[in-house]
């Protein structure tokens, strides 16, 4: 496969560093892939401790013949100056440049462009339909390790988790703030966006409208109508989503979508490789062990792609 350097919105104020990677074997027009983060900043490898999530995903399908597209997230780059944007929403922190992405793929006179799907893991997977409905305009989506859920509800059920693994005494401590948090989350519907650009729920910079404009737009409402192919995958190891509540919950979600398919994975973590630990308050020590995406999960998307 060849690696070749891009620059995703190129000439708009948040240019950002990627990589096409390209089989060397070419056959025709290629299928394609844009790659979406989770939550936080990361770069275009994706790197969490000592994986690389994303250079796994894009060098494991270019070798089945699929070009892939990846890019350091915004967050990542520019995280300082925005941080000071109290309207930070996901539009600007990984939306517009997932369009950027797509549309840069449209331009390659190499692949097929009726052959362009998007990959997003976690809170990229949760905001994948929007990203097609607002402009992705994509053949298919494949979620990994996404939730059909609000991103608060995920986060107190994380908090939950962390907290049943402490002691009494820190138990009580962190009861507290997750009730705390509970309130600061069960108001944020109630306020104007004016309000929620306003009021701080986590830390010094995250705003009330970060979770408001998400929340208000949430990725049940376009699966709901989504006519289009869609592979939803997880791990049964994973300790950030749930099997019953997200997994499960896309299943009832798309249950009269005829092109919907699932695959549940057996011991397998949030990152799609084996797990360690399988505990939410490890997960760093987990992911500090360098490991690789397991290989049928790169064999599964390969072929939903081919025969898409």
């Amino acid at each position: 496969m060849t690696d070749e350097k891009i620059v995703i919105g190129a000439g708009t104020k948040y240019p950002l560093n990627g990589m096409l990677t390209i089989p060397d074997k070419v056959n025709g027009l290629l299928p394609a892939v844009v790659l979406v983060h989770g939550s936080g900043p990361s770069n275009m490898d994706a790197k969490i401790g000592n994986n690389h999530f994303f250079k796994d995903l894009a060098e494991g399908l270019a070798k089945k013949g699929i070009a892939v597209i990846r890019y350091d997230k915004r967050t990542f780059v520019y995280g300082k100056e925005l941080k000071k944007d109290t309207g930070l929403s996901v539009k600007e922190e990984t939306i517009e440049d997932a369009i950027l992405a797509a549309r840069f793929l449209r331009t390659d006179s190499r692949v097929d462009v009726n052959k362009i799907f998007i990959i997003g893991h976690s809170m990229g997977g949760m905001l994948a339909p929007r990203i097609d409905a607002e402009g992705g305009n994509f053949n298919g989506i494949i979620i990994m390790a996404g939730s059909p859920r609000k991103l608060e509800e995920i986060m107190i059920d994380q908090n939950n988790d962390v907290l049943n693994s402490l002691n009494k005494v820190l138990k009580v401590i962190a009861r507290k703030q997750i009730a705390s948090l509970t309130t600061k989350f069960n108001n944020i519907y109630n306020l104007s966006d004016d309000e929620a650009k306003s009021t701080k729920v986590l830390g010094k910079y995250v705003r009330a409208y970060y979770f408001k404009e998400m929340g208000e737009l949430p990725s049940t409402n376009y699966l709901e109508v989504l006519d289009k192919p869609v592979l939803i995958l997880q791990g049964e190891q994973d300790f950030q989503v749930s099997i019953e509540k997200d997994f499960n919950g896309y299943k009832k979600l798309l249950e009269d979508n005829s092109n919907a398919a699932f695959k549940l994975y057996p011991n397998l973590n949030h990152l799609f490789m084996p797990s360690i630990y399988g505990k939410i308050l490890k997960a760093r020590k987990e992911y500090k062990v360098a490991q690789q995406i397991d290989k049928q999960v790169i064999k599964d998307i390969s072929e939903w792609i081919l025969s898409n």
